[in-house]
């Protein structure tokens, strides 16, 4: 695709420093990620299985249903620290290694992992924030977060009714919005096959076989699966939401030719935000989620080194007088919220 950014040439030679600096500073001690990789997996994997063998043993109801929501972080969990390096082909040297891991975990969230992968890569990080280029702005008509967008009356509350809302995200994306994307337009016989195979291989192991071999009664597995699925909705989007939707980040405007008003870099820097972006344990447990302009600068690097990436970074920018945006991980939330009161007022 063609870059549709304004082109500037200090933003340009500003990335340009960005680079340099990174890779004459930045210290990779590859055999030490490595094992920082294989720990992820020997914590967040064991957990997972665990918590699913655990459906299959456990009579009590409540602890049922508690089995299943943790289960369903777990899986989260794996997503966030493995499926989405896999899908930037950072975690194995090989790019069918990587395609397979990305699959083969994000199964396990329900999402059909083509078509994430599709927007994400293609899309999202070709321009964040911006109109009719990243379809992550298509939330949904009941919230509105984008300036010059159409508001409605009941915007005003919106404030109020999206975290009710955001709880059904997750049940909502593997059954309807997959759906509608499979019908958008003409797919390959590959793409329905791995479709079905995904959709199928999911609703099989996370709800029937629970549901013929688990002890509890057919409602209260049902109960545990729709837990698992508003636990996932919450961590999910507000995790999501504030890496792009805080009072802080930009919405870069374009104009009659479609031309993004602003450089790459500053599309990419000032329409993200980050969270505790030099905490390692943050980084550990939300996969580089929290440092979210090392990662939209630096995307073909693994996450385990973005907060040393964040620190040079941050050091670049602000001596050249551009503040990042950040916030704790609860403020993020907050912040998301205002955004949202503000967003629903009337102009």
């Amino acid at each position: 695709m063609r870059d549709k950014h304004f082109h500037i040439a200090a933003d340009s030679q500003l990335l340009k420093t960005i680079y340099r600096q990174v890779e004459e500073q930045l210290v990779m001690n590859r055999k030490a990620a490595r094992r920082l990789i294989r720990l992820k997996l020997l914590l967040y994997l064991p957990l997972a299985a665990c918590c699913y063998a655990a459906l299959y043993f456990v009579h009590t109801p409540a602890l049922f249903i508690c089995c299943y929501m943790a289960y369903g972080m777990m899986a989260v969990l794996l997503a966030f620290n493995f499926s989405h390096d896999c899908a930037h082909n950072t975690v194995f040297k090989s790019k069918y290694a990587n395609h397979l891991c990305f699959t083969l975990l994000y199964t396990l969230t329900g999402a059909h992992a083509e078509a994430w992968k599709q927007r994400h890569i293609y899309e999202h990080h070709y321009a964040p924030n911006v109109a009719d280029y990243d379809p992550d702005l298509k939330i949904s008509g009941l919230i509105r977060v984008l300036p010059g967008s159409r508001r409605r009356w009941y915007h005003r509350f919106q404030h109020w009714y999206a975290p009710l809302g955001y709880i059904m995200y997750s049940l909502f994306w593997i059954l309807v919005k997959d759906m509608l994307l499979l019908y958008s337009g003409r797919r390959s016989v590959r793409y329905h096959l791995s479709f079905w195979l995904q959709k199928t291989g999911y609703i099989t192991y996370l709800l029937v076989l629970p549901l013929l071999f688990s002890a509890p009664p057919w409602y209260v597995v049902l109960g545990g699966f729709i837990g698992m699925h508003f636990l996932q909705s919450l961590f999910l989007l507000f995790t999501f939401l504030i890496t792009h939707h805080v009072e802080a980040t930009d919405y870069p405007d374009t104009n009659g030719d479609g031309y993004i008003k602003t450089s790459w870099l500053m599309n990419q820097v000032k329409s993200s935000n980050d969270m505790h972006p030099f905490s390692s344990t943050a980084n550990f447990i939300l996969g580089g989620f929290n440092n979210h302009i090392a990662h939209h600068l630096f995307p073909h690097v693994h996450h385990v080194h973005y907060p040393c990436i964040s620190r040079i970074l941050y050091a670049i920018l602000e001596a050249h007088g551009i503040m990042p945006n950040h916030t704790s991980y609860f403020g993020g939330i907050r912040s998301h919220l205002r955004l949202l009161k503000r967003m629903g007022r009337p102009v």
